[in-house]
């Protein structure tokens, strides 16, 4: 405020042009303050001075940086550069926060490279079985495990050493002898040597590139609950590696809202979704987490919603918070499993009383009295059997008979009387066999 009052300042608009040399910055005697609130009061209070902060002090600031050099005497460059990379080194520092315990890029690396490891290992043991299998095809079908399988490969090797070779170490006794059975009346074709000693050297990278995933399994194990202890204890470490992996980092995945942790994984069903106007997915990366996959298809994406809910709280106390411990984890971890117990069972709560207690319902039984039906007044017929006996049905004809010299000789008088309509209808009546007439 003094400078420009005292107009030192010849463009007050630009002040950077007042510092374009040393020589025009030696022209001002300048005492500069930081702008520190406390000591801006007591100088008002004690020196009778108006302390103005304002943009234009930002700029006289910057100006009497660019020209230090120049304005302190004695100020060697080489010790000027030294203090510039020391504040630029401790500035990094501070901003960055580095510590080897918490640096999550391992983790990105380790869950990339066990997936990378998990392919490799499935080309490689479907390429060693169906390789082997020209020799000795009937071993696939009994050893099931991939890993046993190339162990027993690489110690036997030719099908006709499974007779006199040992392999109680790596086969139950059953299957073993399943084995040597198979082999005496395998179908499958003679190698040479050579092959053998190839698929030998296959089965060797295998049991290797096996043994070298289990290993980093462990180590990423490891790395999780060192660096997010309540992400790992919610989703476990495969799922939380996945998701720190997707997002970049972990304050990254912290910055998230629990809606797109939900959906992390899924943004081109997401978008093809938004696209078509159909309906957005349920869950993303979190499909794979226990929580979600031990539920049913109906309450998967309640679940997965309120799982992502409690695994954005995690995330963020993680990368944010100062303990280490996973006790934050485990509560919400039993919440949420509550909330599923409670889905699965459908249990009715009270509304009254203790709002956490189960209400009791009796079981309902119908004490209404049950009436047999009686089928036997459907029908009007008389119950009689289809098949009657020879008596029966000469009797019936008889009277037949009867009826039809009865009712020609009743023609007869009719026709003698002149009543010839009548007469054709009881002709009529008695050709059909209608007898009411």
């Amino acid at each position: 405020n003094l400078v420009l009052n005292e107009k030192k300042l010849q463009e007050v608009d630009s002040l950077w042009k007042e510092f374009e040399t040393p020589e025009k910055a030696n022209k001002m005697n300048v005492i500069v303050m930081p702008d520190f609130g406390p000591l801006i009061s007591i100088l008002q209070d004690k020196l009778n001075l108006s302390c103005i902060h304002s943009p234009m002090v930002t700029e006289l600031m910057r100006g009497i940086r660019s020209q230090i050099e120049g304005l302190i005497t004695g100020l060697p460059s080489r010790e000027m550069a030294a203090m510039c990379l020391g504040l630029a080194h401790s500035l990094s520092r501070y901003k960055l926060k580095f510590s080897p315990d918490k640096v999550d890029t391992m983790i990105i690396q380790a869950i990339s490279l066990l997936d990378d490891l998990d392919k490799e290992l499935n080309n490689y043991i479907m390429r060693c079985r169906e390789w082997y299998g020209w020799h000795f095809p009937e071993l696939g079908k009994i050893i099931t495990d991939n890993l046993t399988y190339c162990k027993c490969v690489r110690k036997v090797g030719d099908r006709s050493n499974f007779a006199a070779s040992d392999v109680s170490d790596i086969l139950p006794e059953e299957i073993e002898e399943d084995v040597k059975a198979a082999a005496e009346i395998s179908m499958g074709t003679e190698v040479s040597e050579e092959d053998i000693n190839n698929i030998i050297h296959l089965c060797d990278q295998v049991i290797e590139i096996s043994e070298y995933r289990t290993q980093l399994y462990d180590y990423l194990k490891n790395r999780m609950m060192a660096i997010a202890p309540n992400l790992t204890v919610m989703v476990g470490e495969l799922v939380g590696a996945r998701l720190i992996a997707h997002a970049g980092s972990l304050l990254n995945l912290a910055k998230h809202p629990a809606s797109t942790v939900q959906l992390l994984g899924a943004e081109k069903a997401l978008f093809r979704a938004l696209k078509t106007k159909r309906d957005t997915p349920k869950f993303g990366l979190i499909y794979h987490a226990s929580l979600v996959g031990q539920t049913n298809t109906k309450n998967k994406g309640k679940i997965s919603r309120m799982l992502a809910a409690k695994t954005a709280l995690t995330i963020r106390y993680d990368a944010l918070g100062e303990n280490t411990n996973a006790e934050m984890g485990a509560e919400n971890r039993l919440k949420v499993e509550t909330r599923l117990r409670l889905l699965e069972e459908r249990g009715i709560r009270r509304i009254s009383g203790t709002g956490k207690a189960l209400a009791r319902t009796d079981k309902y039984q119908n004490k209404s009295e049950v009436k047999i039906f009686d089928p036997s007044g459907d029908s009007t017929l008389p119950a009689v059997s289809k098949k009657r006996k020879i008596q029966e049905v000469e009797e019936q004809d008889t009277e037949v008979s009867l009826l039809h010299l009865c009712c020609w000789h009743v023609v007869v008088c009719i026709m003698q009387r002149g009543l010839t309509f009548i007469a054709k209808l009881v002709q009529f009546s008695l050709k059909n066999n209608i007898y009411s007439v």
